[in-house]
């Protein structure tokens, strides 16, 4: 018999279990650091707005990129249920799961005539700049936030690690500052999308970041994991 259960209810020793939940985030497909695999993070969201990564490599990243689409819902069973490494920082969840071929997935449609999808999202947990330097006692802290960009510098070199970055000037509703640093990849797509509104945008622009990193680098601040 197959358990219907939130993700709180799932652990790895769960058997036959099979969860509603629709994907809140959709990260770009990534190599690894020691460039030996390519993965991709999704977040899920069950009914009880509980959230966690689910995380697909090389092959299933093709295989599901028709299926898996943002803000849609899933029923989802068989996915293999881990413990983060420490090396993941502070996880938002206990476990992950990773998406692969023996992992059953379903789309719910809004046509179904049982399951209905779910609502869009409304958790965010956004951290206030005021907080951050409290933060700096776990390195490994990641955290959302949502923020005004004041300034998008141009693509560099940083140092002498030669690592490519791009360097971004944030702003909060309390007009506290905090420098944001795009590193490799981000800086080349994400900022160069944000400093292609930068200049014809007349109203401010407002950013999201999710699972971003608090770094000493030139003094406190924020950078991409």
């Amino acid at each position: 018999m197959v358990l219907r259960v939130n993700i709180d209810q799932i652990e790895p020793v769960t058997r036959d279990w099979i969860c509603k939940v629709q994907i809140v985030e959709i990260g770009r497909p990534r190599e690894s650091l020691d460039k030996k695999c390519t993965f991709q993070n999704l977040i899920l969201e069950d009914e009880d707005e509980c959230q966690i990564k689910a995380v697909m490599y090389a092959d299933e990243i093709e295989q599901y990129a028709a299926t898996l689409k943002l803000f849609h819902t899933y029923l989802i069973s068989t996915a293999k249920v881990k413990v983060p490494p420490a090396s993941y920082g502070k996880p938002i969840h206990k476990f992950y799961w990773i998406l692969d071929k023996e992992t059953v997935i379903e789309q719910i449609k809004p046509s179904h005539e049982v399951e209905k999808p779910l609502p869009p999202p409304t958790k965010l947990n956004i951290t206030t700049f005021d907080r951050i330097p409290y933060l700096m006692v776990d390195s490994a802290a990641e955290i959302d936030i949502l923020a005004i960009v004041l300034r998008c510098g141009p693509q560099k070199n940083a140092g002498r690690s030669h690592h490519r970055c791009r360097e971004i000037t944030l702003c909060d509703n309390q007009k506290t500052q905090f420098l944001f640093t795009l590193w490799e990849d981000f800086g080349e797509i994400e900022g160069h999308e944000i400093a292609s509104k930068m200049a014809p945008e007349a109203n401010l622009l407002v950013i999201l970041g999710r699972s971003i990193g608090i770094s000493t680098y030139q003094g406190l601040s924020l950078q991409t994991r």
